[in-house]
């Protein structure tokens, strides 16, 4: 790494973000892997879909805060040794990843908007969450349910194969470039900006 390259940091606010997500994204896949492969009680199945919705809505409340945050700051720059087609490469992960953020929840409101249950979202147990309009409206529910189930758990298996490649990335920069740009996203309170 050359020596005129130092580290500049994602700002306070980007990095508590960044990890509130992924803390919830790794809750959201195995509460949602134990839904669908678990064999679980009806009442243990119901209290499980009550919180993946709410993590749900977290992420996709924490995602537009971060994509107004993004949109207004400018990144941190990337190391000037990676060639221009690993920071294409990079963007595009990133790119991809916020889609992805916006794209898997947003089914879910609607799969769960259309379904011919009609179980109400209580955020968390404590706050009522309104069913999207299109959806709750309308009056075959049975076949947009199917099709938003499958774009929903299909968008997961995706987002799942792109955390493992953005964490493996993150890792070969760590551990085989060396070039430190994991630490722009680690918190450390005293060299952060909000």
């Amino acid at each position: 790494m050359p020596a005129s390259w130092s580290v500049e940091r994602y700002t306070r606010l980007a990095i508590i973000l960044h990890w509130i997500m992924a803390l919830n994204i790794a809750a959201l896949v195995i509460i949602g892997l134990l839904m669908v492969h678990g064999g679980l009680t009806p009442d243990t199945m119901f209290w499980l879909y009550q919180l993946h919705k709410s993590i749900g809505i977290t992420v996709l409340l924490a995602a537009v805060v971060r994509l107004v945050w993004r949109l207004s700051h400018r990144p941190p720059p990337l190391p000037p040794t990676m060639q221009p087609g690993e920071k294409t490469a990079a963007h595009a992960g990133h790119i991809i990843l916020y889609a992805a953020l916006f794209i898997i929840p947003l089914t879910g409101w609607a799969l769960v908007s259309s379904s011919v249950f009609g179980i109400p979202t209580v955020l968390y147990g404590l706050v009522p969450w309104p069913d999207l309009p299109v959806f709750s409206t309308l009056t075959d529910k049975a076949p947009v349910e199917a099709v938003l189930k499958t774009i929903h758990a299909y968008g997961a298996y995706a987002l799942i194969a792109l955390v493992a490649l953005h964490i493996l990335a993150a890792l070969r920069h760590q551990f085989l470039l060396r070039d430190d740009i994991m630490a722009r996203m680690l918190l450390h309170w005293g060299k952060s900006r909000l």
